[in-house]
Parts: structure tokens; sequence; C-alpha cells
């Protein structure tokens, strides 16, 4: 009888590696990581040890294909169901602009993602979902905000209006002498950073203003609440894309909505000349702009320079190097920048970094530009800043 169950138990196991090699199921049912081997046996998905994790915390009965035991019939359930007919089920309705999370995103949006599909099934198509702040494009409440000159982070109240097309915030003292800053939904970028703002819900807000870049760091003690306001962002971003580019298809405006940085971190960096001594910078590549920033911290509210990275036919290459004045800096991984202006070096404290940081100005230099980046390369260069 032993031996039986055995056999029973290798066969079925066989059965649920062959299903998870069906194109369908190959990948995560919530973040698409490829090769998932864990189970989840209530909706009957295919998912990641990352996305396990979650359903187990929402008490889903989570299985392991290859270290657990099979029953017979909760085998003929997985083939009966699989990650196409949950898609078809709690999938059905999910508007273009809400954010579906990679593999590599925080879990805050993976967590949010998982509780909209299944606990509150706002996407079935047969709910009041999605809520007023995604159609209505006017949504308001109150985000805890970092100082532009302080640690500390203050409540404040924020604005959402999609008629106006711009994101307000107000200090508490001042709410009734006008807002405190009108941000325009045409240059606005929103990114978690939970471990940049310290917080599991920190989201990153990114504007121009009098070209240049200025950073809010906000978050809320609710994950649904900064998850909503996230979306809600996107959703006004994604009708102003549409007004703006009325020839690109949907597919096509959805990454322009909101995007991630390429690389971020600390590096060294010194003067024009060279000579000067090396200092602590935090540097952040926005791809989607061309554009590596450096601030003194990585929370401040504005950058100190901005370099602007073109193409690689064009003059611009990055590469290796052991400067000459190194022995002024603390970190000995070198890296030299090169521009048709001008020549920058930057140390990195580790091999690693400096492989990262190398790799992700060279996919940016590949990348062709578009109008848009000309169009930025040249408000950059009249500003004549000394990086």
């Amino acid at each position: 009888m032993k031996t039986c169950v055995m056999a029973s138990s290798g066969q079925n196991e066989r059965v649920l590696l062959e299903l998870v090699k069906q194109p369908e199921n190959s990948v995560c049912a919530d973040c698409g990581a490829p090769g998932p081997d864990w189970v989840c046996c209530n909706l009957g998905l295919f998912v990641c040890l990352n996305c396990s994790g979650v359903h187990r915390n929402f008490s889903h009965r989570v299985r392991s294909i290859k270290l657990d035991f099979w029953e017979d019939d909760l085998v003929e359930f997985m083939k009966s169901k699989g990650n196409v007919c949950a898609k078809a089920l709690y999938e059905k309705a999910v508007p273009p602009y809400y954010y579906r999370p990679q593999p590599s995103d925080c879990s805050v949006l993976r967590e949010q993602w998982i509780r909209a599909k299944y606990e509150r099934t706002e996407f079935n198509g047969e709910t009041k979902y999605p809520p007023p702040a995604y159609t209505t494009g006017f949504y308001e409440g109150t985000l805890w905000k970092k100082g532009k000159d302080k640690i500390q982070f203050l409540k404040r109240k924020f604005v959402l209006s999609r008629r106006d097309s711009v994101l307000t915030y107000f200090n508490k003292e001042d709410e009734f002498k006008g807002p405190k800053a009108v941000i325009p939904i045409k240059d606005l970028n929103a990114t978690f950073q939970p471990e940049k703002i310290g917080h599991p819900n920190g989201l990153q807000l990114c504007y121009q203003c009098n070209d240049r870049t200025r950073n809010l760091y906000v978050y809320h003690e609710s994950a649904e609440e900064v998850v909503t306001w996230f979306n809600a962002i996107r959703a006004a971003r994604y009708v102003y894309l549409q007004d703006t580019y009325p020839t690109l298809s949907g597919a096509e405006l959805v990454p322009k909505i909101t995007w991630n940085f390429l690389k971020q971190g600390y590096m060294e960096k010194t003067g024009p000349l060279k000579t000067e001594a090396f200092k602590k910078r935090w540097f952040v590549l926005d791809a989607v702009s061309r554009k590596l920033l450096y601030f003194k911290d990585q929370l401040d509210a504005e950058e100190l320079g901005v370099i602007f990275i073109g193409l690689e036919n064009k003059g611009y290459s990055a590469r290796r190097c052991i400067p000459k004045h190194s022995k002024w800096s603390k970190w000995k991984c070198g890296i030299t920048l090169e521009t048709p202006a001008r020549k920058y070096v930057f140390m990195c404290e580790q091999d690693r970094e400096q492989i990262e940081w190398l790799d992700a100005l060279r996919d940016v230099m590949s990348t062709p530009m578009s109008p848009e980046d000309y169009t930025t390369a040249a408000t950059i260069q009249l500003q004549r800043r000394t990086i």
C-alpha cells in the first residue's frame, strides 16, 4: 500500500510538471515570473514563490509542486483550472492604466494587485470597481510628505484633478491660502521607493519645475490607499497621453504612463578639472528622459546637476577607468562617462556596482532617441550648468 501511494504521488507530480510547462501556466499568474513552482489550490493558480507567500498570508491554501504530496482529486482540479481560467475570471476588466506588478516590484504592489483581483474582485466586470478615483478623474486625501529641507514627514492634503490636469498639495497651516504646489499631470511620474523612503508604502513623485527635477517623497499608512493614489495618477496620465498622442495605441501608451528608474545609487564624483576631491553623491539614471541626475543625498528635493545621455554614435561612451587622482577617493572602481561636451569621472564602491552602472549607461546609449529627447538635450545644453 505504501509503495502504491508513493507511485501515485510521483505520477501526480509529473502531471503537474507537465501542466506548468503549458504556455499559459509557465509564468506566475500574478507577477509574470517565469517557471512558477507553487500552486494556489483555492483558485487553481500556478504562482512563483513570492506570490505564493502573499496568497498564504491571505489564508489561501498553497502547495509546492515538488515538495508536497498531491491527492488525485486536487490534481484533477488543477487540470480543469490553471492560469487561463483564472485570468478570464479575475482579470476580465482590468483598466489599461492599472499597474500590473513585475517580478522585481516591491511587495506593496504585488500584495494589492492580488487583493484587488481575488479579494475585492475589482476586475471581474460585475462589481462597482474600478473605484471612482480612477473613473471620475478626481481624488483627494492626505499623505505623509517629507519636508523639502527637513527630515520629518508631515501630513498634507493632496488633490488630483484630471479635468484641470494637475496634482496639488497644501500645507496644513496655509490650506485656505491656496496650494503649496501645482504639479502638471504632463510632467508627473510616480514610482514606489520603499527602501529609499524608509516606509513599505513609500512613493516618489517627480515633476519638472523651472527646468529642474523636483521630487516629493510621500507615504500612507494604508497600503490600499497609497496604491489607489498611484493608480489614480496613472489613470489621469493615461487620459493626458491619449489626448497628446491620439495616433498611438493603448499598448504604446502604457509604458509612458509611469516608469521606474533604470539605476540609482551612490557614486563619488570629482569636478570639471578632475583634480578636486571626490564627493559622495546619489545618482539616478532616468532612461525614459535619458537623464543622469545627481543629488547630495537620496531624499533631496532637487538635483545638483544633470547629464544628458545621448547615443554612442554621437560621441557618448562609458568605460572603466583608474583616474590619476583616485587616491583622493575612498572608492576605487572608476567610470569615465564621455559626452561631446565633457568627460566625467565617477567612482563606485564595488566592482558589481561599476558593472551595473556601465551596463545601464550603455543600454541608454544604444536606445534610439525620440524627438522629445532632442528637445531635452537642447534644454540641458542651454542651462550651462557646471557639473
